[in-house]
Formats: C-alpha cells, structure tokens, sequence
C-alpha cells in the first residue's frame, strides 16, 4: 500500500492544535494517561506482545495479571511504561543525548533481562523478515557516535520528517540484542514531544506496511518511511483533536 507524504497537512493540523492551547494540569494529566495505554499496547502489539489494549489497561492502571498470558508480556508493559515516563520528563529539554537513548532501552528491558537492558549488544543479529544485516557489535559503539552527531543537522528538519529519519536510523544500527523497535518508537516520540507535537501511534494492524516502509529504507529508499510516518502523525494528530475537543466539551 502506498501513503501519501502528509507534511504539510501534518504543519495544518499542527496549527490546529496550538490553537488549543494551553491546556490545564487535568487535561494534561487525561492525555498522558490515555497515551501511555495506547503507545504501550500498539508499540509491544507490534512486536508480538500478546496482551490486549484492554489488558495493557488492567496491567498497568490495577497492576493485575492476566491468566494465560506470558509473564515475558506483562513485563513488557510495565516496563514500556516506566520508559514512557522517562519520555515525557526528557520532552523538557531539545537535546539528545546517548544517555537517554540508553535510559529509555534500560526502563523497558530491565525485567526481562537485566544484563544487557540499557547496553549495546555484544552479539550479531539477525532481522527476521529482510536481507538486511545491521552492523556487528564492535561498530555499534562508533555507529552510535555518528547517530548522535548528525542529530544538530537532522533537527533542521521538519519535525515529523526529523522524527522518522531518527527512527529509520536507529533500527538500522540495531544497536541493542532487542527492543531496538519500541526503543526507536519512543526515541521517535521525544523529537514529536519536544516539537509540540501529541504522541503518534503505529496502529498494530498495519504492521506489514510498517515493515515493507522499513525495507525499502534498507535498501536506500527513505521516501515510503518518511511518507508512512507522516501519515501516522497524521492520523494521531487527529485523534488528538478529537480528545481535546471533546475534554472541552460544555
């Protein structure tokens, strides 16, 4: 499937919500709750979490189990949402640092294993699904340093074009044994937060396209990614609208 570039309406829609603002400290509070079940679902749902948004729900805001299900999930959740926290507190600030990009990796992944969370991998991966061979684990070090200082260039940007490309390029160093995509997601959220835009979602049911974006981008074609991202930004800024209008409602 092919997404339309929606930059520019991503800029209208943008407009549309500083309109809106500022918000309240009860209406800052609703949207960051609400967000940290939606971006904690979909971003583990992407990679084969097995609970539901429902569950994710009950996990997170009861901190109740759900039977049948992995307790591998329900530390995802938790921790996703203890990085999600992290995201926010770092939106107070416009840079980006190796620091938080490791903070946000160690919050997520601790539970699950706690010697490699917040570490750059010491193995060779292999990315199911493409062709695609990230660098070994002796380049990471270096490819992370040169990530880190094409930042300043990339933040001339468009926001949500900078989002992407910072993304596109952290998965393709694929720096950590795993979670390099929910830590890419996040990281991607930051530069959106700290633009002023709401938090952006990649609905689990179009996961396939998400993929195919990612692999043309392996294979020297950022165009798709850039194109599919701004289309869910798109999406979620309209979303946030609607969230906001209707907190406003009378």
């Amino acid at each position: 499937m092919n997404y339309q570039n929606r930059l520019a309406d991503n800029d209208l829609l943008q407009e549309e919500i500083r309109a809106h603002r500022p918000l309240d400290t009860y209406e800052v509070k609703q949207l960051k709750e609400y967000y940290r079940i939606g971006l904690t679902w979909s971003s583990n749902a992407l990679e084969g979490n097995s609970l539901t948004e429902s569950e994710t729900k009950v996990v997170l805001e009861d901190g109740i189990t759900i039977g049948g299900k992995p307790m591998k999930d329900h530390f995802e959740a938790i921790g996703h949402s203890e990085a999600f926290d992290l995201l926010y507190k770092l939106a107070d600030s416009q840079d980006i640092t190796e620091d938080d990009i490791l903070g946000l990796h160690r919050l997520f992944y601790y539970r699950i294993e706690s010697e490699t969370a917040g570490k750059y991998r010491e193995r060779n991966v292999i990315i199911t699904g493409t062709d695609f061979t990230p660098p070994t684990p002796a380049a990471v070090p270096l490819a992370m340093q040169e990530f880190l200082g094409n930042l300043p260039s990339l933040r001339q940007l468009n926001p949500v074009e900078y989002a992407a490309m910072l993304h596109l390029n952290l998965v393709t160093i694929h720096p950590f044994i795993d979670g390099n995509g929910r830590t890419a997601r996040l990281l991607m959220n930051l530069v959106l937060l700290q633009a002023g835009y709401p938090i952006t979602i990649i609905p689990p049911i179009i996961r396939g396209d998400y993929i195919s974006a990612l692999r043309d981008s392996n294979k020297g074609d950022n165009k798709p990614f850039i194109a599919f991202i701004s289309c869910c930004v798109w999406e979620s800024q309209k979303d946030y609208i609607r969230l906001l209008e209707s907190l406003d409602r009378k």
